[in-house]
């Protein structure tokens, strides 16, 4: 007999564990090369000493711990300081100077690092490019994003702090410019550090950084399978400018036929944005590894796959046509600007959206006569109870094969959380300067202090002899203050750590609580509401603010409380460790539901149960 060979992809066990891993811890790694994952989890079973999924699913259960060994060993966090010297010349040679001509003088220019790992990219990222411009124009011009999904890596990026042997082949002549030493490590230049933006981001799923120059997403790509490497093309062409970069790793490449990319040199994996690729030509754009012997094409009837492209798009799109009707618009647009289906097909200038946040009308006018795109940025969205919203709108006019005007189709991004992180660093930036200010202020008035008290000492030891004796002991008090200075200086210091573990452990708290998928309730000994997280607020429709500190029972939610009010107090009282039960209940949008509610006891540092965790699970309805 022959020996059959599992399918990978079809593994029903291991699929089970990808779904568990994407409910448990919010990692969605369903989209990666299954011969990949699977030889990396394999690895840490074996660590662990568990031969099959399943059991290895029954051991993250009982031990929480190991999903961070896990995810470090799925996530490798590989990368040096100019990795592939050879292609990061051409990068400063040929690349970064066709960027800065096709700007204007003071245009500010953004790269991005998709997958930045621990940071070392990033940073020869800010050294090219500050080689380029020079310090000044560098600081004042040049924004570096970089991302990763992995925390642990961002807070080493963030540090900015190497090793001798991270640092081993770096450019001498550009050591002693850009680093200095703390003790065992090496540094960053804050000055330039400043200039990189460091933040948790998800590819797969989170919007693109709209508006880059440089993209580098190198060796990211060739852990995803053909359809998430698709998704994650098509948005890496939205982010770019139309004259922007890709730069991928040596290990993966575009193939030639994708109308999104074309390569500037492919030896290195350098490819430019085909601008205003917005219709499929056959294909999808698939990513390989470099050597294999063949790529799989996707091939799908064009109106269908064009629909669902559209359709799923992760950014809002409409279509408006000549006759100024809107003829498209995807599920992202309907939701954002609270469209109904009924919508698509009415004059454009009846609906909201063409005129408020922007009027746009005269918008679509101008991408007609100009016959170009129009791009605007920062547009201000505001609402009357909550934070406004800032949003990147791209103006596409489109034509069929002879030239005639087919209408104008629209692209709305958010880009409100990244306008956020700017504003936050612009104002960390200032407050450190401030600081700086203060502490040399600070430095003269303590100089200064310091030789009025040399001139007093020296007076007072020319007065009278008989005064030595009492300097003396003034000497002796002032050593003992010292030593007393130092003991509370310690002693604050101790003070400071333990607040910062504690300031951490609320973090990781709130983290874990408002990660999980399931409405999370807390309450004290008095059935006070300590806790009160997002999915609850989902449910019951109450915010955390509005509940802390209140009565559960007296809460006027659509769940029967009074009901729960039962194992709430066998809870407390000892009796059960775990209680759960099924009740009827009204979520906030008015829809009957089934509600699961499980009950354990909250156990404090002295092992007394000091309040109750409700755990709520919205079920099917029968």
């Amino acid at each position: 007999m022959t020996d059959q060979k599992k399918d990978p992809a079809h593994d029903p066990k291991f699929e089970a564990l990808l779904e568990f891993i994407k409910r448990e811890r919010g990692f969605d790694f369903t989209g990666y090369k299954r011969t990949s994952l699977m030889r990396r989890v394999n690895k840490r079973m074996q660590t662990v000493n568990k031969q099959d999924y399943g059991d290895y699913m029954d051991y993250l259960e009982v031990h929480p711990d190991e999903f961070a060994h896990l995810f470090n060993t799925i996530l490798i966090n590989v990368t040096s300081f100019f990795r592939d010297a050879p292609a990061w010349e051409y990068i400063a040679h040929e690349v970064v100077p066709q960027i800065i001509e096709g700007k204007p003088e003071g245009e500010p220019i953004r790269v991005w690092s998709v997958g930045c790992a621990s940071g070392e990219e990033a940073y020869s990222l800010a050294i090219v490019f500050a080689e380029a411009l020079g310090a000044e124009q560098f600081k004042k011009r040049v924004k570096i994003y970089a991302t990763d999904i992995d925390e642990n890596a961002l807070n080493e990026a963030r540090h900015a702090l190497y090793s001798d042997a991270q640092m081993e082949g770096f450019p001498a002549e550009f050591k002693d410019k850009y680093f200095t030493r703390a003790q065992d490590r090496h540094a960053f230049s804050p000055e330039f550090r400043r200039s990189a933006i460091f933040g948790a981001h998800d590819v797969m799923k989170d919007s693109p950084i709209s508006r880059i120059d440089l993209l580098v997403c190198r060796n990211t790509l060739m852990y995803f399978n053909s359809e998430t490497q698709n998704k994650i093309l098509s948005r890496l062409h939205f982010a770019l400018n139309d004259d922007g970069f890709l730069f991928l790793g040596k290990a993966e490449m575009i193939l030639t036929h994708t109308n999104l990319f074309v390569p500037t040199n492919l030896k290195y994996r350098i490819f430019k944005k085909t601008p205003g690729a917005i219709r499929l030509q056959g294909r999808a754009p698939v990513v390989v590894e470099a050597g294999c012997a063949a790529a799989r094409e996707l091939q799908a009837p064009y109106p269908q796959l064009q629909e669902a492209v559209f359709e799923r798009a992760p950014s809002a799109q409409m279509v408006v046509d000549q006759n100024e009707n809107l003829t498209m618009a995807n599920a992202e647009a309907l939701s954002l600007f609270g469209l109904d289906i009924r919508d698509v097909g009415r004059p454009f200038h009846e609906l909201e959206v063409s005129y408020r946040p922007l009027e746009l009308r005269s918008r679509i006018k101008q991408a007609y006569s100009e016959m170009r795109s129009v791009y605007i940025t920062n547009v201000e969205r505001t609402f009357p109870e909550r934070e406004p919203q800032y949003l990147d709108i791209y103006l596409v006019p489109l034509f069929d094969s002879s030239g005639i005007s087919l209408g104008v189709s629209m692209t709305f991004t958010d880009v409100t959380r990244y306008n956020q992180l700017e504003r936050e660093c612009e104002q960390s930036t200032n407050e450190l300067e401030s600081a700086y200010e203060e502490l040399q202020s600070s430095s003269e008035e303590l100089e200064t202090t310091n030789e009025e008290l040399q001139s007093t000492v020296e007076e007072l030891e020319t007065t009278n002899e008989e005064l030595q004796s009492s300097s003396e002991e003034m000497e002796t008090m002032n050593e003992e203050l010292q030593a007393t200075n130092e003991e509370l200086n310690t002693i604050n210091d101790e003070l400071r750590e333990r607040t910062d573990m504690l300031n951490q452990m609320n973090a990781f708290l709130e983290s874990i609580i408002g990660g999980v998928r399931m409405g999370v309730v807390v309450v004290d000994r008095n059935l006070k509401v300590t806790n009160w997280n997002k999915k609850a607020e989902d449910l019951w429709g109450l915010r955390a603010d509005e509940v802390k500190d209140q009565f559960l029972l007296n809460l006027d939610i659509g769940l029967p409380v009074e009901q729960l009010k039962g194992l709430i107090r066998a809870v407390l009282a000892g009796e059960t460790d775990i209680h759960e039960a099924t009740v009827d209940a009204i979520s906030r949008r008015g829809k009957a539901i089934q509600c699961h509610v499980t009950s354990s006891p909250l156990i404090g540092a002295t092992k007394e149960i000091e309040g109750v965790i409700i755990l709520m699970e919205e079920g099917e309805t029968h």
